[in-house]
């Protein structure tokens, strides 16, 4: 920007310069041809005083011409008849021409051409703008000339003065400005810098590290969302970190067990044999379970992990009681079914009540209640929720296991260890979350629990 300002002001003091010259060459032009006019009109109509005739000699005519012509300050003039000057300018005119050489001789040349000359003449003692004005009467048979000058330095140096004087300003404006910028940018880009110094201090496996929010400008924005960032890269460390230790865990068991039985079994024993066979291979089948949860849960995060479509939910209601059946004798049957169509993934929602279904099977009875529903609700707020739920009369939950739960490869105290993966609920809250909703319990000890998936309802995502 200050490389910018400075070409600016560059380009403003030159157009200025280059007019204030054009300017100073027109004044001093027409001020110069306004002197010819005059001796011209002189030269046409003058009277000489002493022979009060017409005047006869060159010579005269310049003297007159001369006594009436007052010159400016920084002008010179000089009178040439023949060869030699003849006449010049009254003591108290500075620019005295008759001294400097060059210039004489330059006028001696141009008063032969018979034509008025103006031009610019430069020399050791200073650069003119001069006319020549050539005299020659029919009486006369001596040629003169009548010769005005200006000193071009000296009247160009009021010019440069004050291209001086904007040359200083600018620079001293650029000065100011760059310090300006200094101190005010330098402040500005503090954030920046202090997030410079966070980001080289956060290592692979470190994040805890938080840049200091101060003021309340756009800077202060950027630092509150890259903590914000920061929060969310140190939770998914954790958790990764956590998913690792877990899966650990969970597969070191498994490992454990095969290798145990296998180092142990009898070779020459076939009922060992088989025996250790059926162990490994529900023990693998285990592990295939557990590595098919993993996958899904790290599909979550895509972002074609839901297609979402209209869906007309009781209709997909009865197909997943349809589904559910095959899961274990029970009771089944469906509470309310709600006619509406909405937007949602079919198959994902499908794969997360089967999976409540699954886990109400597993913790019930034989040929107890298990019940299944969808219900539209409306609040106060205007908002609307699709309700999806699934009711069993099992052994319930514990009320200090109703939150761990949810969590990967969180079971309840009333859970057996070889009875899933222990991912079965976390991909159902991932399935609900995905849809911008939540997954929630209500149970007992003994009287049974219900499962409840609320799926928030945009509108015109749904037609009655």
């Amino acid at each position: 920007m200050l490389l910018l300002v400075g070409l600016a002001l560059v380009a403003a003091g030159a157009a200025s310069f280059a007019v204030q010259r054009h300017e100073l060459n027109e004044r001093l032009d027409e001020s110069l041809s306004r002197s010819v006019k005059e001796f011209g009109v002189l030269t046409e109509t003058g009277v000489d005083p002493r022979t009060m005739k017409r005047f006869e000699h060159a010579e005269d005519l310049l003297y007159i011409a001369m006594q009436r012509t007052l010159p400016s300050p920084k002008q010179g003039m000089v009178s040439l008849v023949g060869k030699e000057v003849r006449w010049t300018a009254p003591d108290i005119v500075g620019i005295r021409l008759e001294d400097d050489p060059e210039f004489i001789e330059w006028a001696f040349q141009v008063q032969d051409s018979n034509h008025i000359r103006l031009g610019t003449v430069k020399t050791d003692v200073a650069t003119y703008r001069a006319v020549v004005v050539p005299v020659s009467l029919p009486a006369d048979h001596e040629r003169g000339s009548f010769v005005l000058a200006y000193d071009y330095s000296a009247e160009a140096i009021a010019n440069d003065r004050n291209f001086m004087i904007y040359s200083a300003v600018g620079a001293s404006v650029m000065l100011l400005s760059a310090l300006a910028a200094w101190l005010v940018v330098g402040r500005m880009l503090e954030p920046i810098r202090r997030l410079q110094t966070t980001a080289q201090q956060i290592s692979e496996t470190d994040v805890s590290q938080r840049i200091e929010v101060s003021g309340n400008d756009e800077f202060a924005d950027l630092t509150v969302t890259i903590n914000e960032m920061l929060d969310r890269l140190d939770g998914a460390l954790k958790a990764q970190r956590q998913l690792l230790d877990d899966v650990g865990h969970e597969l070191r068991t498994p490992v454990t067990i095969i290798n145990g039985h296998l180092e142990l079994m009898d070779p020459h024993d076939p009922q060992d044999v088989e025996q250790s066979r059926d162990i490994a291979m529900d023990e693998l089948g285990r592990m295939s379970l557990l590595i098919n949860d993993l996958v899904t849960l790290a599909k979550t995060n895509r972002t074609d992990f839901l297609q979402i479509e209209p869906v007309q939910v009781g209709k997909l209601l009865d197909d997943i009681l349809d589904k559910a059946r095959g899961l274990g004798q029970r009771q089944w049957r469906i509470d309310y079914r709600t006619e509406a169509t909405v937007r949602l993934d079919p198959a994902r929602l499908t794969q997360a009540m089967l999976q409540l279904c699954a886990n109400a099977v597993k913790f019930s009875e034989e040929n107890s209640r298990i019940a299944l529903g969808n219900e539209i609700l409306r609040n106060g707020r205007g908002e609307t929720t699709l309700r999806w739920w699934v009711s069993d009369a099992g052994i319930g939950i514990r009320s200090d296991d109703l939150e761990r739960i949810f969590e990967r490869f969180g079971r309840g105290q009333n859970s057996a260890r070889s009875s899933g993966s222990g991912l079965g609920l976390n991909i159902v809250q991932a399935i609900a979350e995905t849809h911008g909703g939540r997954v929630w319990v209500n149970s007992e000890p003994k009287n049974g629990s219900t499962f409840y998936i609320d799926l928030p309802l945009s509108t015109g995502s749904k037609e009655e």
